[in-house]
């Protein structure tokens, strides 16, 4: 009696494991890549759509540097400022060689309102200045990433403060015009 139940129980369970791991299966097939459980992963790290997160390059660079301490002049993981932090993103994720200045960054720039922005882009804010003073990497879901007084962080172009000094986005130009990049 006893092992009629027990195969009864085995029986039952089996059947339910088995179609229990054919419905996972497709979700399986996605976990195993490691291409989406690192989008997955940074997506909820910096609260970013996981469409968002194409260039899991750029994320993991950022990843490395969050909450580097602000240095002005700074180009460490010491102490970094805005523009030092965007001109190494670009040279390491877009092998693109940048100028250092916020203000000259913006001369490479060809310029685009909010709606326009792609991850990649880059974002210039005028912060109680007549001129460009500050400069991030947008990242998509209006998230940037920069180099802030709190240190490098991911922040929401909606927060009052950042909406309020906000002047505009900008994708760099062709590399290939030489006058722009830095020797």
């Amino acid at each position: 009696m006893i092992k009629k139940i027990l195969f009864s129980i085995l029986i039952v369970l089996s059947s339910y494991t088995a179609t229990f791991a054919q419905s996972n299966k497709t979700k399986e097939a996605k976990l195993e890549d490691p291409d989406n459980l690192a989008s997955q992963y940074f997506s909820q790290v910096m609260g970013v759509a996981v469409d968002a997160t194409s260039n899991l390059k750029l994320y993991k660079f950022i990843y490395e540097w969050i909450g580097t301490p602000y240095r002005y002049g700074g180009n460490t993981k010491k102490g970094i400022d805005c523009s030092a932090f965007t001109k190494a993103i670009y040279d390491k994720v877009f092998n693109t060689n940048i100028l250092r200045n916020s203000r000259d960054i913006f001369s490479m720039v060809d310029p685009l309102s909010r709606d326009e922005l792609k991850e990649g882009d880059l974002v210039f804010f005028k912060i109680k200045s007549r001129s460009i003073s500050h400069v991030g990497v947008y990242l998509g879901d209006n998230r940037f990433a920069h180099a802030s007084v709190k240190g490098v962080r991911i922040s929401n172009l909606n927060e009052p403060y950042y909406s309020r000094y906000f002047y505009k986005g900008g994708r760099i130009l062709d590399p290939a015009n030489k006058e722009f990049i830095e020797e």
